[in-house]
């Protein structure tokens, strides 16, 4: 079982260090065993026994590539059909409400953007009046009365919000594109700098953010007061170095992290002020990636090295409510470039 190989703690203690609390540590390595060539971008986690997940597959095959569900139930992955007749192409989110009530969007392969809703039995399309073709959904988050996704509309980022029946947009003044959406929050970019929007009495407006030019966010998670979001900077060389912002209820700031040249992509938390991040680190890429907040304290937990698996990069993290733990999916990228689908587990251990 692979170990916590880096910490940084944010500020210096005058005494001895006290004793560690209980950490995870990586556990095991499964797949939702999905056709060749596929990946996982999202997954969201009711209990330890109800699991979602979405993707793609048939990554490389134009025509056959497809948008994939897949279903936890305590035992084992199952594939959820996607009842649609012209079906969907890759799925970027999911969100599950309860075992009967899961969203997820991503492309459609009539040119819209797709959004299904469904359950163990399968999704179904949600058509959603004033829908255009070019319109592009990338994030999602669902609550039993509402449902709002993110995404681009003509260069701007654009905000789906559907409640009580009816569905409304609204678009951003900024240029670029949304990603990712959790509470009052939703993440992004404008092409040079991070972008945040925020809800107050029904209507989103950018936030105030530290200056970083070349900076991206790609998921956020709200926690109580507070919130992360998670993403890069592009630098004029090309190199892309990891991005973190915390919000303690008054401002973002830039977090202090761990030197590595990490991408970092998901990011989770279970309710406690403690958060997991999934990524990938080039310098360790047979290896799982996790980042772990705590207490003002980083931690990189990395997975078994498998170096004739290839390259694992994980998308996306839920926490399991209850347990404790967090399964975060992706693909594996083999010598040959193929893709599969992974499930990488992370349980809690203690620290000595």
């Amino acid at each position: 079982m692979a170990t916590i190989i880096s910490g940084l703690p944010v500020v210096g203690v005058a005494h001895a260090e006290p004793a560690r609390p209980p950490i995870e540590a990586w556990q095991r390595s499964t797949s939702v065993r999905l056709s060749a060539d596929s990946s996982l971008t999202d997954v969201d986690a009711l209990s330890a026994d109800e699991v979602w997940a979405v993707g793609q597959q048939q990554i490389w095959d134009v025509w056959e590539n497809r948008g994939a569900v897949g279903r936890w139930n305590g035992t084992a992955w199952t594939e959820v059909p996607i009842r649609d007749v012209a079906g969907a192409g890759p799925l970027r989110a999911v969100s599950a409400v309860s075992a009967s009530q899961v969203w997820a969007l991503g492309d459609g392969h009539d040119g819209l953007p797709y959004l299904g809703r469904g359950d163990a039995s399968g999704l179904d399309r949600v058509r959603v009046p004033g829908m255009r073709a070019g319109d592009w959904l990338g994030g999602l988050e669902a609550r039993t009365d509402k449902v709002v996704a993110v995404g681009s509309r003509d260069g701007r980022g654009l905000l789906l919000i559907g409640q009580d029946g009816k569905w409304t947009f609204q678009e951003t003044k900024e240029e670029g594109a949304l990603y990712a959406v959790s509470g009052s929050f939703a993440v992004g970019d404008t092409g040079k700098a991070p972008l945040i929007m925020r809800q107050s009495d029904g209507e989103w407006s950018s936030m105030a953010l530290p200056s970083i030019p070349g900076g991206y966010l790609r998921d956020v998670h709200v926690d109580g007061k507070r919130a992360m979001a998670v993403g890069g900077v592009y630098s004029q060389s090309g190199v892309v170095t990891p991005l973190v912002l915390t919000w303690n209820g008054k401002r973002w700031t830039r977090a202090e992290l761990p030197s590595s040249r990490a991408r970092l992509y998901g990011v989770t938390g279970d309710g406690k002020g403690r958060f997991w991040i999934s990524g990938y680190d080039p310098d360790h890429e047979a290896e799982a990636y996790l980042l772990r907040y705590e207490k003002r304290r980083w931690e990189i937990i990395r997975g078994g090295p498998d170096a004739a698996r290839g390259s694992v990069r994980l998308q996306a993290v839920t926490h399991l409510p209850g347990t404790g733990g967090v399964w975060a999916v992706g693909h594996i990228v083999d010598a040959n470039d193929r893709y599969t689908d992974v499930v990488e587990a992370f349980a809690r251990s203690s620290a000595k």
